[in-house]
Formats: C-alpha cells, structure tokens, sequence
C-alpha cells in the first residue's frame, strides 16, 4: 500500500469534499497523513488521517475576501508553512501529494521534493471560458491600483518563492485533476483534457445529529443557509424565514455564525439553528435557498432539489448562473432579496414541474460520476501509473 499526504487550505468548502476520499483511502489500505489548521483536526483524525498542523494555527479569511487579498494570503501563506511543510513531506516519505488547486504551497512542496501530485478542485474547473477567480484579468489589474498596499503586500510576500505560476494562484494544475462536480454540471466540460476527471459530489456518510429531530419534519420541507463563510447577516435570514414560512410545512433556517435569537420572533413551523444535518435535511426538503457554495449545490443537486440561489462573493455568481441556465432554480441578488422577492421566487420553483425536472437529470449526473470511491480510484490508478512529468506545475 502507497503513503498519501493530504496538503489543503483549511476552510470548510476545501476540507469536507476530501474527507469521504480520505476515509475511502485509508479503507482500502494506504497511509494518510493531511496537512490542516487545528480548528479542523477532529474531523481529519475522525477520517483515518494523522494530522499535521500547519505553523501559526488557523488563518483567517481576508478581508475583503475579493480576488487580489486572496492572492495575498495565498502568497503569504505559502512563504509561511513551506518549510515547515518541506520537512514534514520529507520525513513522512508520500508517495503522492494530493493538493487543493487552490493550495499553491502543496504543489511548490511535491514540486521540490520530486514527488508526483494531483490536484482537487472543489469547485468548477478553470480556463479562458470558465475564469478563474485569481486569472491576470483587467478587473485584477483594477483592484491593485485601487488597494495598492494590497497589491504591493502580494508582491512583498511572493518574493523569492520559486516553482509559483505568475498569479493564478487558486488554479495550479496537476497531472491529475480531480473535479467535485458531475461533468453535466461543468460549464464545456468537453473543453478540459483527459488529466480532469469529474466525479462529482463527494459526500461518504455523516455522523448522526441526536439534538436534530428530522422526524418532526413536516412536509413540504423547505431549507435555507448561507453556508459557513459568508453571513448574510440576521435582516436576509430573517427575510428567508418570513418568505418562506407560508409556503413550507417546515421551514428549516441554517444560520452559521448568527445567532438565532438575532432573526428575532419566528413562525411557529420555522426551525432556526446554527447548524443542521444537511444531507439529511436535503433528502427531505421541496426547495433549497442557498449562497452557492459549490459543496451545497452538490449536496442539493445529489438529492435532486430546486434551488433558489442567492450568492454572497467568490465563485458563487459563476455557480447560480450556471444552475439558473441548466434550469434546476433561480437566481437573486442579495441587494434584491426582500420577502416579497423569495417568496414569489419561491412559489415559481415549487409551483413549476419543470424546476424538479431539471434538478432530476443533475441529480443522476451527479451519483453516476462516482463520488468519493471514483476519486479514490482516480488516485489509485495515478499511483500504479505513476507521472510521465511529476514536477509539473502549471495553471490554466
């Protein structure tokens, strides 16, 4: 059996699709080491893996998390945890290095050291149709000189870092390239070479929620969140809750990082926590708002539910267009997201067949991608094949 060593940006929409592949490794015999932040060690340690810690403990978000201070942190970030990162990858010995494409220091370390890579796309894949976040882009090019200390701190923290691309920092490619999406869903998949493998949704099973009483769930179950990075803040959760609470037997409000009592008074068939089971809600649940977190969509398109997507930043306006073109949901903006808005929003995609028709098709695309146990093939065959040209490292 083969050593892996996991190397990944510590946020949740990063970590949690890789956990399932972990666990599915180390079934099939393969020693797992997975470099993360403390705030995600249980969940690492619960997969199988031995956790390695990054230097400096769990990293903040920039602020404003916009293109160019992601290309900050990722600069710095990199010059901070690759020599810590070298010499752990020396001492552990991998066979492979599985990397976020967003985890530049991963590719630079398996680069260094010789080692074959693959790289794990937890959102779409990228090229010149379907753009990066983090691409040399005109939009780029006037954020830095609208944030010139911004730009000038990128600048400062990739100095002297070798083996980086240019700036596309959130795409480094491999010669494998895992895909946590189904190819239906892929904005021209057919665009991408054989070293991108779409498998789809990676979910593996979940801990049970004793406090989570699913089977006080009244039909028609409908779930709103906006995921775990961005909050949209008491006043749009507050918005979901009262839109949708005349259309739902249960309505089901994820809050994250607002407290509950902030909504303020609630209708009696809403139930509002931090945190909810969300496979297990999606598998009941009529209608789904969500922010458009690549990990969420998967997770609604696996269970086959309409989506009314209201995106917060990053990639998530490449996702709701996406899903609005397929025809599985609709798409709002924050700024136009009043009660009156979702609610007739809403009522469309329960009211129309043609909403749970489309989000049927992506949900068989997604389970005949594969999931977690084709990823762990995927990577099994890439080491029995082994790398022509280990060492590259390249973006899109």
């Amino acid at each position: 059996m083969s050593t892996v060593a996991f190397v990944n940006l510590a946020m949740h929409g990063h970590v949690n699709p890789t956990l399932p592949v972990v666990a599915e490794l180390v079934r099939r015999g393969h020693s797992v080491s997975y470099h993360t932040a403390p705030a995600f060690a249980g969940s690492v340690e619960a997969a199988g893996a031995s956790v390695r810690l990054y230097s400096g403990g769990d990293r903040p978000m920039p602020d404003p998390p916009i293109p160019l201070t992601m290309l900050g942190a990722l600069a710095r970030t990199t010059a901070d945890v690759l020599p810590g990162l070298r010499s752990d990858l020396r001492e552990i010995g991998p066979d492979l290095v599985v990397h976020g494409a967003a985890c530049p220091w991963g590719a630079v370390a398996a680069r260094e050291l010789g080692v074959p890579a693959a790289a794990l796309f937890t959102t779409f894949a990228f090229d010149r149709r379907t753009p990066s976040p983090t691409r040399a882009s005109w939009d780029l090019l006037a954020s830095a000189v609208a944030r010139p200390a911004a730009a000038l701190g990128y600048l400062r923290s990739r100095w002297g870092l070798r083996h980086l691309p240019p700036v596309d920092l959130a795409n480094v490619r491999e010669p494998l390239n895992l895909v946590f999406t189904s190819r239906a869903f892929q904005p021209r998949a057919d665009a991408f070479d054989r070293s991108y493998r779409f498998v789809g949704a990676s979910l593996g099973a979940r801990p049970p929620d004793p406090e989570f009483a699913s089977d006080r769930l009244r039909d028609p179950v409908l779930y709103a969140s906006l995921g775990t990075v961005f909050d949209g803040g008491p006043r749009l959760l507050r918005a979901f809750a009262t839109a949708l609470a005349p259309l739902g037997g249960t309505v089901v409000v994820a809050t994250g990082a607002t407290d509950p009592a902030a909504l303020g008074p609630l209708p009696g068939n809403v139930l509002a926590r931090r945190f909810v089971p969300q496979p297990e809600v999606l598998a009941r649940a009529a209608l789904f708002v969500t922010h458009g977190g690549m990990n969420s969509v998967n997770e609604a398109m696996y269970a086959g539910v309409p989506m009314l997507v209201v995106p917060q930043g990053a990639d998530q306006p490449l996702v709701a267009r996406r899903v609005a073109e397929l025809g599985a949901g609709l798409a709002i903006r924050t700024q136009d997201a009043t009660e009156a808005a979702v609610r007739a929003l809403a009522r469309r995609l329960l009211g129309e067949p043609r909403f749970r028709a489309a989000a049927a098709t992506l949900r068989v695309a997604q389970r005949a991608a594969g999931g977690h146990r084709r990823a762990a093939d995927e990577l099994e065959h890439h080491l029995r094949r082994g790398s022509a040209d280990p060492c590259r490292l390249s973006s899109s």
